[in-house]
């Protein structure tokens, strides 16, 4: 059904009118149209994860509350791109049948995710992890400065 034969040719229907069209098609590529619900999982994991992030001269600290986790629970990776992405989830204690039962659930369970741009001094071989009593802190070592370059004399001949 075309919307815009019956006279509706609006900025809205005719958007309407092409995501009609494109969910008829075989061929609809979903990674062009709108954001994936994993999109949306990763947004919101990120924004609820909330992160310091320390310089000290010779290191980058990134500091992370991770109350009741486990090392297993938690990943720290570097990908291709210098970012470095710290992730994991948080699961709930499986309810046993007739035991307790929840009257009020406030602490976040689900998947939770940080993804930070590393600068271009940072030394992705010199990394190191440890979380203690519940505080993760990443720490990565920074690459020395570069030396200047000595100045080369160059002798000038008289001809």
């Amino acid at each position: 059904m075309d919307l815009r034969m019956m006279g509706f040719d609006a900025p809205l229907f005719s958007a309407l009118q092409h995501m009609l069209d494109a969910a008829a098609a075989d061929d609809y590529d979903k990674s062009v149209s709108a954001p994936s619900r994993t999109y949306f999982r990763d947004a919101k994991a990120m924004a609820e994860t909330p992160a310091d992030v320390v310089e000290y001269p010779n290191s980058y600290a990134f500091v992370i509350d991770m109350p009741g986790l486990k090392s297993g629970d938690i990943k720290v990776q570097v990908e291709e791109d210098n970012a470095l992405v710290i992730s994991g989830e948080r699961r709930r204690e499986e309810e046993k049948e007739g035991a307790a039962k929840y009257v009020r659930m406030e602490r976040r369970v689900g998947k939770f995710m940080r993804k930070f741009v590393l600068p271009e001094n940072a030394n992705t071989d010199k990394i190191c992890a440890v979380c203690q009593d519940g505080v993760l802190t990443v720490t990565v070592e920074k690459l020395p400065p570069p030396e200047p370059k000595k100045l080369k004399t160059i002798e000038v001949k008289i001809a």
